[in-house]
């Protein structure tokens, strides 16, 4: 696995830890210019923390990278994030014209660039490349440890009260 691939994907898994410390779905996102491998935008869910259910790590980051750029077109450029992007996320990759998507761990229930079906698979306009499995474990294990965390609390109030 190339050196720069890891390390943006390492910066997304922190991300994703900044995500969990707050109460959120442990999910990073980062998008990087290709041709500088200067990071333009970060995110990191914060669904809850936003109440919003538009405030997913990839569109934290697409909105940040845009204005970093002064336009809407992230031509040039890459995003690493730490779970395969959703139906939303992934409209929004296509439309803001990221050229290649690297994901840690596929989400059978949500994802939408492989897992329940791929929005990137040529019917658009633009169409980014995909590279799955960027430090796939690391992405899988904190979003296991997350859950895992959040059922043994809802174990614990649950024996609090009885």
């Amino acid at each position: 696995m190339d050196k720069s691939n890891q390390s943006y994907m390492q910066r997304a898994l922190e991300l994703a830890s900044k995500a969990a410390e707050i109460g959120e779905v442990p999910v990073g996102a980062v998008v990087v210019k290709k041709h500088t491998g200067e990071i333009i935008g970060e995110g990191y869910n914060r669904r809850e923390t936003n109440k919003s259910p538009l405030a997913h790590a990839e569109i934290i980051a697409i909105n940040e990278a845009s204005k970093n750029l002064g336009g809407w077109r992230l031509i040039d450029c890459d995003m690493y994030v730490t779970l395969e992007p959703c139906a939303m996320c992934a409209g929004a990759i296509i439309n803001s014209r990221i050229e290649k998507v690297y994901f840690g761990t596929f989400d059978p229930r949500f994802g939408a660039v492989g897992s329940t079906v791929n929005l990137f698979d040529g019917r658009f306009n633009h169409c980014p490349e995909i590279e799955s499995g960027v430090l796939s474990e690391e992405s899988s294990d904190i979003i296991k440890e997350f859950f895992k965390n959040l059922r043994n609390e809802k174990k614990s109030k649950i024996s609090a009260i009885n």
